[in-house]
């Protein structure tokens, strides 16, 4: 059974223009996948642990030899990672905030970056284990960043690759803050993407 998990990150909960582009997604997915199975889940709504020194020492501390403590701060990342693992297709909402990506993001992927289970050390660097997935990413800005002209971009796909997952896509929504009609053709530029990506 296909299965899609859509990983929302913006703050601006129902006015998020890239969260309704994420819903357009699952909508048009779930037309070209009847039956599949879609997951949601929103980091800003159930934010996930920062990392700190607390959760890094729980990470690198051998399972047999955890406190309750730090068995508890490494759960969460556990069922992370178990979900992510079930899932074929990935979407991600990355608004762009001070030239990034939100913390809220940022968060999630300092949990599922885990040595021996989502990547491994090799003699020749780091090798990604969660192959086979295919990721989207949509990402929705205020103003215009001509291709290469972005943070966002080099690290989300350097970041899926370190765990593994090469087939990414990128969906942009660009100029939200530069007028009504620019936002609009925008955002229909952006779904008829997503349309054609389903």
């Amino acid at each position: 059974m296909k299965s899609l998990l859509i990983i929302k990150s913006s703050v601006m909960a129902g006015q998020s223009k890239s969260g309704a582009l994420a819903d357009e997604y699952q909508r048009i997915w779930l037309e070209n996948n009847p039956g599949g199975k879609v997951t949601q889940r929103d980091l800003a709504a159930s934010p996930i642990a920062a990392l700190d020194g607390h959760l890094a020492g729980a990470f690198f501390t051998p399972e047999d030899q955890r406190t309750a403590e730090q068995e508890a701060l490494v759960a969460q990342s556990d069922a992370l990672i178990t979900e992510l693992k079930a899932h074929n297709d990935i979407v991600i909402t990355a608004p762009m905030y001070n030239f990034t990506f939100p913390v809220q993001l940022k968060n999630y992927f300092d949990s599922i970056a885990r040595a021996g289970i989502t990547f491994k050390y090799t003699d020749k660097g780091p090798v990604g284990l969660l192959t086979e997935k295919r990721a989207l990413v949509i990402a929705s800005r205020g103003g215009i960043y001509p291709e290469g002209a972005d943070n966002q971009t080099p690290l989300l796909r350097q970041f899926l690759g370190f765990i593994g997952i090469q087939d990414v896509e990128f969906v942009y929504a660009e100029g939200l803050n530069l007028g009504e009609e620019s936002a609009n053709a925008s955002m229909a530029q952006a779904k008829q993407a997503l349309t054609e990506l389903a």
